[in-house]
């Protein structure tokens, strides 16, 4: 899904002085990236008095889930007792998405915070997603006690980090709350942690990233959802803000035409060997059926899956290159030995804290 990933611009130390920029700041002259990141990543101060404003909230928390290039392809929809999430089709990525598969995990992440958050608040969601009704996933809220799980409270921490991780090994407790986190209703997570294995899944990412950097369209695709600034990244509210993955904010014009000359298959498939050989170890999401109910829900467990390994202090990131090339989806389920389309594919370690992206405001994402 959610293939997040930036332009390498380490060439960019030849350039001198480039690399000194600030490497967040907002060249808009109003609030900064770093205000405005603070402001979207946190816990909210609500007493839940008032239930109009705690399903506002309760629809902010959904927002903090993480989207395919951060679009963040969803629509919500406030009643008295529930929220609909609903596919917002004017933020596909289509060349990388073509069937949608990525939008539909995408709602079932935002689905998992709001369910989260709606419990720590005292209200238990029941999801059904409706295939007939608009692809609309429809969230019945009930008064439960309220329980602020370690999921809830790891929402406004979650990221995915997009950076080389210490490299050590996890414990089986940690492994095992991982998988218990990531598995649901017709899905389940396969850990590989074995060296072996994780280079075989590198060289399946190479292959899956080399196809898609020698398409036109993958790449512009790509670049469209790129903030290279703070700036640019508040204005929006959305996208892959370059800081983010590690890289210098340059003003937009200057990355935008650097983006080309560094933009290499070598460099990211360098990058991506790095990122791999520095991780713990690999998580593929698997699902029983494919249909776009099975895809929120495969989202749904992701979620959880990040949401166990921040409350553990670990990082994920997404390595979906095999996944949504087409021509090597079926050798990878080969070599899963998996019988159906792989879903996600995500590494996992120890490693440092990325800038945050950013979100669009609540109002923005309502009908």
């Amino acid at each position: 899904m959610v293939s997040r990933r930036a332009f390498t611009v380490s060439a960019l130390a030849m350039m001198g002085g480039l690399v000194t920029l600030p490497s967040c700041s907002s060249d808009t002259g109003a609030e900064s990236y770093e205000q405005v990141a603070q402001r979207t990543w946190r816990h909210g101060e609500f007493d839940g008095r008032d239930h109009a404003a705690l399903l506002r909230e309760l629809v902010r928390y959904a927002t903090l889930a993480p989207s395919s290039h951060n679009t963040q392809c969803w629509k919500f929809r406030i009643e008295d007792r529930s929220i609909s999430v609903l596919p917002d089709l004017a933020r596909r990525c289509p060349t990388v998405d073509p069937d949608d598969h990525h939008l539909f995990v995408s709602l079932g992440c935002a689905a998992e915070n709001l369910i989260q958050a709606a419990l720590a608040h005292g209200l238990r969601g029941q999801a059904v997603f409706d295939a007939a009704g608009n692809d609309t996933l429809r969230i019945a809220l009930e008064p439960t006690p309220a329980v602020a799980s370690p999921l809830f409270q790891a929402i406004p921490e979650r990221q995915s980090t997009r950076a080389e991780y210490d490299g050590k090994p996890l414990s089986r407790q940690e492994l095992e709350m991982l998988e218990k986190a990531g598995t649901g209703e017709g899905v389940r997570v396969i850990l590989l942690t074995e060296r072996e294995a994780m280079e075989q899944v590198l060289e399946y990412v190479v292959q899956g990233n080399t196809s898609q950097m020698n398409d036109p369209a993958f790449v512009e695709e790509l670049k469209a959802w790129i903030r290279f600034s703070g700036g640019e990244a508040v204005r929006t509210g959305d996208g892959l803000y370059a800081a983010s993955s590690g890289n210098p904010s340059l003003p937009s014009w200057l990355g935008r035409m650097l983006f080309g000359l560094f933009f290499t298959v070598k460099g990211e498939n360098d990058k991506y060997a790095k990122h791999v050989r520095s991780s713990a170890g690999i998580a593929i999401f698997v699902s029983d059926t494919e249909s776009k109910a099975q895809w929120v829900e495969v989202g749904r467990c992701y979620e959880r899956f990040a949401l166990q390994s921040t409350a553990l202090g670990i990082r994920n990131a997404f390595l979906n290159q095999p996944v949504e090339v087409a021509t090597l989806r079926p050798q990878f389920a080969v070599f899963l030995g998996v019988g159906r389309r792989p879903d996600l594919v995500v590494r996992f370690g120890r490693g440092p804290r990325l800038p945050q992206s950013l979100r669009r405001p609540v109002p923005a994402v309502l009908v």
